[in-house]
């Protein structure tokens, strides 16, 4: 938990201190922030899924829009988005608990926030490469 407290601190305190994101650094910071922990749960599902257990048991069928894209992205959103969205409010945002978690831990001016968010978006990406060059040559 302490990493995980530090990382929003970090966060926090390097999102307040941008003027472009006056009022609306609370938004930017939980997006982002839910975003990263929602491609990190999508991933391990889905290697969790496809390789341990080898069928789907984490999945929801909605088809309500012509396409698939926009129904994807719903699905995202229930599945996997809205998880980390209610944890980190209530563990961060409910009651200005920030404020306290900002006298307690420090701030490390974006760099461990920004470490976070790059290894949680581009991860997947990186295994993905990995196992289209490992299946396509060995």
């Amino acid at each position: 938990m302490n990493l995980y407290y530090k990382i929003w601190v970090d966060a926090i305190v390097k999102m307040r201190s941008l003027p472009a994101n006056k009022g609306l650094w609370k938004f930017y910071s939980i997006t982002f922030i839910s975003t990263a922990m929602a491609v990190n749960l999508a991933l391990i599902i889905a290697l969790i899924q496809r390789h341990i257990l080898r069928f789907t048991f984490y999945q929801i069928k909605i088809d309500i829009f012509p396409g698939t894209k926009i129904d994807a992205l719903i699905s995202f959103f229930i599945l996997y988005f809205s998880i980390p969205l209610v944890i980190n409010y209530f563990l961060i945002f409910k009651n200005n608990r920030y404020e306290l978690l900002i006298e307690k831990y420090k701030s490390y001016n974006g760099k461990l926030c920004a470490a976070y968010l790059v290894i949680s978006y581009f991860l997947p990406l990186i295994l993905l490469y990995l196992s289209y060059f490992i299946t396509k040559y060995f």
